[in-house]
C-alpha cells in the first residue's frame, strides 16, 4: 500500500515522502494516528495545499524536543527499589519507574519516550538509558537506583 507521509516517521521517511508500507502497517498505525494518508490524487493535491502548515507545525515540534532534552540533561534521577544483600533488585525497574523519577525531578517524560536497549534494569548503581524526545532528538541520561529504605 503506498501512502503519503504527513510527519517524519523513523525509519520509514520525511514528510511528504510517498513510501510502500505494509497494508496492516499503515491501516493499524500510520493512518489513525494521521501519520499517513492513502496517496491517491486528491489526497496528494490536498497535502500539496497543506505542505508549508505541516513542515511548519514539524519544525515547531522539533525546536520543543530540543529544549526539553536541554532542560532534561541538567536533571539527575534517582530511583529507589526493594533490594536483595547482594544488590540484585527484587523487580526491576523499567521505563514507567524511570518517566515517573523524571516528573517528580520537574520534567514530565511519557513512558514511550524511555528507550531501554538492554532491557529492565536488574542491578542498584549507574546506569544510562535514552530518552527518545522526537525522532531526530534521542538523549543519554544517567539513573541512579538505589537500595528502598
Amino acid at each position: 500500500m503506498q501512502v503519503i507521509l504527513l510527519e517524519k516517521v523513523q525509519n520509514l521517511g520525511d514528510i511528504g515522502d510517498k513510501v510502500d508500507v505494509k497494508s496492516g502497517f499503515a491501516r493499524n498505525f500510520l493512518l489513525p494516528q494521521k501519520k499517513a494518508v492513502t496517496a491517491n490524487v486528491a489526497n496528494s493535491a490536498k497535502f500539496e495545499q497543506m505542505r508549508a502548515e505541516l513542515e511548519k507545525k514539524a519544525g515547531e515540534q522539533l525546536a520543543t524536543a530540543q529544549s526539553r532534552a536541554e532542560a532534561i540533561a541538567k536533571l539527575s534521577v534517582t530511583v529507589a527499589a526493594q533490594t536483595a544483600e547482594e544488590g540484585k533488585l527484587y523487580g526491576s525497574v523499567g521505563p514507567r519507574e524511570i518517566a515517573e523519577g523524571f516528573t517528580q525531578a520537574g520534567e514530565e517524560i511519557s513512558k514511550h519516550e524511555v528507550v531501554m536497549s538492554e532491557g529492565p534494569i536488574r542491578m542498584i548503581g549507574e546506569h544510562e538509558v535514552k530518552l527518545q524526545l522526537h525522532s531526530d532528538v534521542t538523549i543519554p541520561v544517567k539513573i541512579t537506583v538505589v537500595a528502598e529504605e
